[in-house]
C-alpha cells in the first residue's frame, strides 16, 4: 500500500488507516483480529483508536491482537484522549486528566509508546495553552511520538497550531487533524481544510464513506444489519438519508457503474485523493467490509469524474468566502 507523510512531518503512513470504533462492540475479537490480519497483509499500517471507543475495550483488545498477530513495530498506533462520560461534561483537555489518560491507553495498548495521540475535541473549559503543554509532554517523556488533534474548528485548529509552532520551549508541531470529511460532508473545506494546509498538518478524514450511506447500501430502505438499524447508531446515520445526500449517492453510483467498481470505491478514492489528505480513516464493521474497502488501493477517478461528483456535493459557502459581492 502506497504511503504518505503525516502533513509536515517525517512520519509516514499508509494511504489508508484502520479504525477500531466498533471493536468490542459491533465487531467481536475474531473479527477484529480477521481485520487487522487482513490490513496488516495489504500493507497497511496506521491504525486508529481512541480510550473511549467501547469504554476502553477497543484498546485493550488492539493491545491484545498486536502481541498475537502483528509485530508492533509495523504498526503506527494512534489513540485519542479528552472525551470523557460525565453527565455535565463532554470533554476534559486538562493536563491532569489528558495525562493520566495517556498512561491508561499505553497500560491497555501494552506498549511503551504510541506512534500518534490526538486530542479528541476543544475544551472551552480549559486553557488551550494548558492542553497543548500536555501534548507536548506527552512527546517529550517519550510515551507519544506525534501529536495531534480532532473535531477542531477551523479558528481553534489555527490558534493551537500557531501557539505550537511559536511557544517557547514547545518543540513538537502538530502532526494531524481528525475529522470527518466525504462526499456527504464537506463542511471541513470552509476554514478547517485551508488552516491545516497551511499550518503543515495532515488531515484524517474519519466517516469518509459517509457513515455508510455511499456505499449504496441505504438507497433502497434501511438493511437490518446496517448501522442505520443498529440501537446505538441508527442516530448517527439518519442525517445523511436525506434528499440532498440522495442526489449525492446516485452521482456516485452512475459514476460507479460508468467505471464498472463500487459506489464504495468511488466514494473513498475521492477523498482520499483531496489536497491536504493523508489516510481516510476505515471504519469496518468485519473483515469482508474492509477487504471491500481495500481494493480501492489501484483506483484513481478519472479528472471528469472527480469534477462532476465535485460539483454535485458542493457545499453552499458564500460570504466571506466566494461571491460575497453579489449578495
Amino acid at each position: 500500500m502506497e504511503q504518505r507523510h503525516l502533513g509536515r512531518t517525517g512520519l509516514r503512513v499508509t494511504r489508508l488507516g484502520l479504525g477500531t470504533l466498533n471493536w468490542a462492540r459491533d465487531t467481536d475479537e475474531q473479527e477484529a483480529a480477521d481485520q487487522l490480519k487482513a490490513f496488516w497483509e495489504a500493507g497497511g499500517s496506521l491504525v486508529d483508536t481512541a480510550d473511549i471507543y467501547a469504554d476502553g475495550g477497543a484498546e485493550y483488545l488492539l493491545g491484545r491482537l498486536t502481541d498475537e498477530l502483528v509485530p508492533r513495530e509495523d504498526l503506527v498506533i494512534s489513540t485519542k484522549a479528552g472525551s470523557v462520560l460525565e453527565a455535565d461534561r463532554r470533554v476534559d483537555g486538562s493536563r491532569r486528566h489528558l495525562l493520566a489518560a495517556l498512561d491508561s491507553s499505553l497500560e491497555r495498548l501494552g506498549t511503551d509508546y504510541v506512534d500518534l495521540w490526538q486530542l479528541h475535541a476543544f475544551d472551552p473549559h480549559t486553557p488551550l495553552e494548558e492542553t497543548l503543554q500536555a501534548l507536548d509532554l506527552a512527546v517529550t517523556s517519550g510515551r507519544a511520538r506525534y501529536v495531534g488533534l480532532a473535531h477542531f474548528s477551523g479558528w481553534q485548529l489555527a490558534r493551537a497550531g500557531t501557539w505550537q509552532l511559536a511557544a517557547p520551549g514547545v518543540r513538537n508541531r502538530l502532526a494531524s487533524a481528525q475529522m470527518e470529511y466525504s462526499l456527504l460532508q464537506r463542511g471541513i473545506e470552509r476554514e478547517v481544510l485551508p488552516a491545516a494546509l497551511d499550518l503543515g498538518i495532515g488531515l484524517l478524514p474519519s466517516s469518509p464513506l459517509g457513515r455508510g450511506v455511499l456505499t449504496g447500501k441505504y438507497r433502497h430502505g434501511t438493511p437490518a444489519d446496517s448501522r442505520g438499524a443498529s440501537e446505538h447508531l441508527a442516530a448517527f446515520v439518519a442525517p445523511y438519508l436525506d434528499e440532498t445526500a440522495s442526489r449525492v449517492v446516485e452521482a456516485v453510483t452512475t459514476a460507479a457503474d460508468g467505471l464498472a467498481v463500487t459506489p464504495l470505491q468511488v466514494a473513498l478514492s475521492w477523498v482520499r485523493d483531496r489536497p491536504g489528505v493523508t489516510a481516510p480513516i476505515l471504519g469496518a464493521r468485519t473483515a469482508q467490509q474492509l477487504r471491500a474497502a481495500l481494493s480501492v488501493e489501484t483506483l484513481s477517478l478519472p479528472d471528469e469524474i472527480r469534477q462532476a461528483l465535485d460539483d454535485v456535493s458542493a457545499p453552499v459557502h458564500h460570504y466571506p468566502d466566494h461571491d460575497w459581492s453579489t449578495l
